[in-house]
């Protein structure tokens, strides 16, 4: 017998006692001078209906930090216990705590996410314990405003869902051709005119234009306001700062970021999907602006990493510069693969600088890889093979898996929305193994973990983004926290269905797998 939660949990066994019966005095009891833990017990009791409290006289459910539990359960570990008496949750850290709730709001009826005084009153929690850590430390999950502006309010939605299936980190993709998101204080031409485009391609019909201008950007305090957010349900912010590619928004702001020596340079925000040429030059200028940007960008987000893109950066307008030839033959570069190599060095340094660390997409071993570069791997396994030899850490989001902009069922005469293309099926997801073949003792730690990517150019809004990620983003979670031996796929979906039924409660749109799927 399982427990009906997603991801499943390590080690479970039900004892058969008496079940913990929740009312309406039931407290949430813990240290009211850890502030963290106050704010994962608040959490709780809001969701509940239940008040928070110091001590308890009698049933109870309890939130303890011990530090000593790091050392068998690790940072985000937990163990739950449910008895007649009360249940309890530990851990070495706040987060462990934390992810203990979830496990708790799961193993109650869906009916508790409808919010209001005494909403779990009269139900119960089922005899048990619970020994619970995650496989990998990086769990993710990437939304890209840069083609299709997400709201404050939907970003947030979006982070509770990943709350609850134990997800840490959103990768923020918010800066492309077709967007500039974050407002940048020196450089205001980035959101005056990089964050908008004249038109987007049409819905259905992706070679025609709309005619209807679009655009939108996070002030400061507003994607401060989403990392402040993230952060109380344990989940990291990572920005990403797209370059040397993917910059006509940056260069049509500031036209001296590009390499203006080409033919028929006019850079403008693109209005179309796909690869585009607009690369930065590889100019002193250039590292200035990114210094100041990155310097802007470092003071919003703690996160350890900054993503610097890397990936699909056309080498056309570098071939045709005269700067760009000039600084691979000063720099004694074979290349123009081995100068992208050389400018995303000159940025890691910057990064360096900060004390953060870079990631970047596997194109960033084109042209020789950073020794202290951690790469994300999307194209070809071969990649991570090849990171992980040199000593790089990776984070696994192969296309073949992780791509959850694919369409998720056959779509001839399905009736799905349009989506990139492809087709990855929700049992696809979930038999992913992260882990590369064939790696030697030691290197497993070299994986950091798993990512599944909502590219946006195809999602029109959130209901939609909501639409494409879930149940697949389920499968995902479970993928990157439970043990590969607990995995199979028929308890998965027998457990997916009073999940879907708490995201109905919770307002998030997913689609409902069809039977046999």
């Amino acid at each position: 017998m399982t427990p009906t939660i997603i991801p499943l949990p390590t080690a479970c066994r039900f004892t058969g006692a008496a079940p913990f019966k929740l009312t309406a005095r039931t407290p949430v009891v813990t240290s009211i001078r850890h502030a963290p833990l106050r704010r994962v017990a608040a959490q709780l009791a809001g969701r509940l209906g239940l008040a928070v409290a110091g001590t308890a006289k009698g049933p109870a459910i309890t939130l303890r930090v011990e530090p000593a539990l790091k050392k068998s359960l690790g940072t985000e570990g937990y163990r739950l216990s449910s008895r007649a008496a009360g249940v309890t949750i530990r851990a070495g850290t706040p987060a462990g705590v934390f992810y203990g709730t979830q496990s708790l709001r799961q193993l109650l009826p869906p009916e508790t996410e409808k919010f209001g005084v005494g909403a779990a009153v009269g139900l119960a929690v089922p005899a048990l314990e619970i020994t619970d850590r995650p496989r990998f430390g990086w769990r993710g999950a990437m939304l890209d405003p840069a083609r299709r502006f997400l709201s404050v309010a939907e970003t947030k939605r979006f982070l509770d869902a990943m709350a609850l299936h134990k997800l840490n980190v959103m990768h923020w993709h918010l800066i492309d051709d077709q967007g500039w998101r974050l407002e940048i204080k020196k450089y205001p031409k980035l959101t005056g005119i990089g964050a908008w485009r004249a038109e987007s391609p049409v819905y259905g019909n992706r070679e025609v234009g709309d005619g209807t201008p679009y655009g939108g950007y996070y002030t400061q305090a507003q994607a401060r306001e989403i990392v402040a957010y993230a952060a109380e349900r344990f989940i990291t912010v990572v920005p990403e700062v797209e370059l040397p590619g993917h910059a006509a928004a940056a260069i049509a702001a500031y036209p001296e970021l590009g390499n203006r020596d080409v033919p028929g340079f006019a850079p403008t925000v693109s209005a179309h999907w796909g690869i585009h040429t607009y690369t930065y030059a590889p100019s002193e200028e250039v590292f200035e602006f990114l210094a100041d940007v990155l310097a802007e960008v470092v003071a919003i987000f703690p996160s350890t990493y900054v993503h610097i893109g890397g990936d699909e950066a056309v080498k056309d307008q570098w071939e045709k510069s005269a700067l760009a030839q000039q600084v691979i033959r000063q720099q004694g570069l074979k290349d123009e693969h081995e100068l992208q190599s050389w400018f995303i060095r000159r940025v890691e340094k910057i990064i360096a600088a900060h004390g953060r660390r870079l990631i970047g997409w596997d194109e960033i071993q084109e042209g020789g890889l950073s020794p202290t570069a951690t790469m994300m791997v999307w194209r070809d396994w071969k990649w991570a093979e090849h990171a992980i030899a040199h000593g790089n850490d990776v984070v696994m989001s192969p296309t073949s898996h992780c791509y959850l902009n694919f369409y998720q069922v056959d779509p001839k005469g399905a009736n799905e929305p349009e989506a990139w293309g492809g087709l990855i099926l929700l049992e696809d997801v979930y038999q992913l193994d992260p882990m590369p073949p064939g790696l030697k003792r030691g290197q497993e730690k070299q994986v950091l973990g798993v990512q599944g990517n909502m590219w946006g150019e195809y999602i029109p809004n959130a209901a939609n983004l909501e639409y494409m990620a879930f149940p697949r983003l389920s499968a995902l979670a479970e993928v990157g926290w439970s043990p590969l031996v607990r995995k199979d796929w028929a308890d998965f979906r027998a457990r997916l269905e009073p999940l879907l039924a708490r995201l109905e409660l919770m307002g998030v749109n997913f689609r409902r797998p069809r039977p046999g799927e």
